[in-house]
């Protein structure tokens, strides 16, 4: 791991307010990597991936999307797609130079969409577990799980229990101080999500919206960059079949498969996961 510590910083966007972290490499002339959380994350899900990207002589820049963790929730509502890739876009623009997109789940979606509709905004795509064609079935359970907790946890423990019950793969934590980063504790005495409820009850489809096959097929047309496809192994998200058609789509796209992990790759096997980051990057030299 890097001994680089994270720099916080925010980005405005009229009354938006985007937070993040930033690892600074000393006289880095390589690409910046920023990395994208899934829906109802924050950018700490990535912490252990900064690092390790940033002890390679990397700018890394983490994200927390809107209504995510330390980011303005959207007064209007507003958490379609065309909001979160115009954020993006402007944190691209503010920072002044295309980075290496990795981004899992909704960071997926939303940097597929900026890559493939904006071109020359990133110098390379990964997509972590997120393809044009997903899984019915994987998505109702994301919203499921979301959905069932929006009242909020009378403990941490209540909140490590929900976790283990959607990834009972993933070993319980011991420390549960470590859920503060995705849980706030209310006046009311309970925990809740670190995320805008909003996001997911501003339509009965949710996160549905987020995954139009025609809107992300065109955007994975487009897509010109060296692209990076990491699917996790036991994932009910995405399948072989869509990571076959995804290919039919990017033909270019490099594919990883982390056979132990699940939809939340990065999490569930990170060292397999970095290492398939590491060799993505070592054989285009960004």
């Amino acid at each position: 791991m890097s001994d680089i510590l994270p720099e916080p910083f925010v980005i405005d966007r009229g009354s938006m307010r985007i937070a993040g972290d930033r690892w600074v490499a000393q006289a880095s002339s390589k690409a910046p990597i920023m990395l994208l959380h899934g829906g109802g994350q924050t950018r700490h899900s990535w912490d252990r991936s900064a690092s390790a990207l940033a002890a390679r002589g990397r700018d890394v820049y983490t994200i927390d999307l809107r209504g995510h963790g330390d980011s303005s929730w959207a007064a209007d509502g507003d958490y379609g797609i065309d909001a979160f890739v115009g954020d993006l876009r402007h944190i691209i623009e503010t920072i002044g130079r295309a980075p290496v997109l990795i981004g899992a789940s909704l960071g997926g979606i939303t940097s597929l969409c900026t890559a493939g509709e904006h071109s020359g905004t990133a110098a390379a795509l990964v997509m972590v577990d997120v393809v044009v064609h997903v899984e019915p079935e994987g998505i109702d359970r994301i919203k499921a799980f979301m959905t069932d907790h929006i009242d909020g946890f009378a403990t941490l423990d209540e909140v490590a229990d929900a976790v283990t019950d959607y990834n009972p793969g993933r070993e319980r934590p011991r420390n549960l101080d470590g859920l503060k980063k995705n849980v706030r504790l209310h006046d009311d005495g309970r925990w809740y999500w670190h995320w805008d409820p909003q996001f997911i009850m501003a339509s009965g489809n949710e996160p549905r919206r987020h995954t139009d096959p025609e809107r992300l097929g065109a955007a994975a047309r487009q897509i010109d960059i060296p692209t990076l496809i990491v699917r996790g192994g036991q994932s009910d998200v995405v399948s072989e079949a869509g990571v076959a058609k995804m290919r039919d789509l990017v033909p270019h796209a490099d594919v990883a498969d982390v056979s132990a992990a699940g939809h939340m790759v990065a999490g569930d096997d990170n060292q397999v996961f970095a290492a398939a980051i590491d060799d993505f990057l070592d054989k285009y030299e960004f």
